[in-house]
């Protein structure tokens, strides 16, 4: 497969941001604010989480903190940076890929880039499939999927099932673990509604058999391939926020 050079006019980032408030802060961010910021909502409750947890030690919720834990070589990591809603272009034109967010972590002995997919509910998207059949004639879907898949190492054959929102979120962590020269990247799914999940958590255990590994909930399992740093994929389950998260993130 023909490299596919990730140049600063395939890839755009915002470069300032403005640090928030409080949950509320996210709400302007979102693609739909008046559908997405409600209790029970993924986006709301990723908000109001992080927010929560930003006026503690480590700066991450308890609930994704003990997932980290469970793997060595991320025990202990802290949140440097995380930046809500983030948008990243992508090799093929097309929509940028948004995050929900992405997080800045250190460990004490690496960086550490983190995606952070939020779901209650909401599907995990079309298939690579649909995706790839719904495109306009001509268009470049193709070569986005092609790239991706040189990004992740992973053949581009034998996808029509999986995820398509998987693929392009787990390319943005490693992307940004690049361009910040961290060591290691993560993708990581948090659920906020196990029931209404499930056909989400099916498609995400798919996902890790491309790379011949078993992914599930409340785990992280690393994602083996020919890359230039280790890559690393997991789930999390997640309550709603308590009363007492809402007062501390507004």
């Amino acid at each position: 497969m023909a490299a596919l050079p990730l140049t600063a006019t395939t890839l755009h980032v915002h470069r300032l941001f403005v640090p928030t408030h409080g949950a509320s802060d996210w709400r302007r961010l979102l693609a739909d604010p008046a559908k997405h910021w409600r209790r029970g909502k993924s986006a709301y409750e990723l908000a109001v989480a992080w927010e929560a947890a930003s006026r503690t030690a480590r700066g991450i919720p308890i609930s994704i903190a003990g997932v980290l834990d469970s793997v060595p070589i991320l025990r202990g990591a802290t949140l440097v940076v995380g930046l809500p809603e983030l948008q990243l272009d992508l090799p093929g034109g097309g929509h940028a890929s948004q995050t929900d967010l992405w997080a800045l972590l250190d460990t004490g002995e690496r960086l550490v880039s983190m995606a952070v997919e939020a779901k209650a509910g909401e599907r995990l998207g079309d298939t690579v499939g649909d995706w790839l059949a719904g495109g306009k004639p001509g268009n470049r879907r193709p070569v986005r999927l092609a790239a991706l898949c040189q990004r992740l190492a992973i053949s581009d054959t034998g996808l029509e099932a999986v995820r398509y929102q998987l693929l392009h979120r787990v390319a943005s962590a490693l992307i940004m673990a690049e361009r910040f020269r961290a060591r290691l990247a993560v993708l990581l799914i948090v659920s906020f509604d196990k029931d209404r999940d499930q056909e989400s958590l099916k498609a995400f255990q798919h996902f890790g058999r491309l790379f011949n590994t078993t992914t599930g909930s409340g785990m992280i399992t690393e994602l083996p391939g020919e890359r230039d740093m280790p890559l690393y994929a997991g789930w999390v389950s997640a309550q709603p926020a308590p009363c007492s998260d809402l007062e501390l993130a507004v």
